[in-house]
């Protein structure tokens, strides 16, 4: 049987207490954290729950941020403007549920979020991540995310490369 998911922003609808990744502080995060960052506006919460279901089986925080353009490859940078820094849409968090965990899930949520990124109203170069360790790094990797000149766990998608995907 073919689970159905809906991604949808965090609200009061859905069930923070049952979730859990295996990772203690994103557990802690969505259960105690995201509801404040979302009032903030420091970052936004977008969860996967299966349809008709108050579940969170997944969710991701997407904000604002920069990178440095020393730090982006050269053969990238030389495309952007010569500021100091250049804007990009951060992934601040991404988990899985256990019990949903090897289901492309992830890979749903990152494509959402890059979709998010590409249809805002913000200038926006890239979809940037850093990933907690290289595990999380291959992850992003397998779907064309770019490592920091000096930074291996800190990664970039181009939105021009999402645009072209679509």
């Amino acid at each position: 049987m073919t689970v159905q998911f809906t991604i949808e922003a965090l609200n009061s609808g859905h069930d923070r207490k049952s979730f859990a990744c295996g990772v203690f502080v994103l557990d802690r995060y969505l259960k105690e954290q995201a509801g404040q960052d979302i009032e903030r506006r420091a970052a936004l919460c977008y969860v996967a729950s299966p349809e008709g279901s108050s579940r969170i089986a997944g969710y991701y925080t997407l904000s604002a941020g920069d990178v440095a353009l020393k730090d982006i490859p050269e053969d990238k940078a030389r495309r952007l403007p010569p500021y100091p820094a250049i804007p990009v849409a951060r992934i601040g968090r991404l988990a899985i549920d256990k019990d949903f965990q090897g289901r492309r899930l992830g890979a749903a949520l990152l494509w959402d979020a890059a979709n998010r990124a590409l249809r805002s109203e913000l200038g926006v170069f890239a979809l940037a991540v850093d990933a907690k360790d290289e595990q999380a790094a291959a992850f992003y990797r397998h779907f064309g995310f770019i490592a920091f000149e000096t930074k291996p766990l800190q990664l970039f998608l181009s939105l021009a490369t999402v645009a072209k995907s679509l």
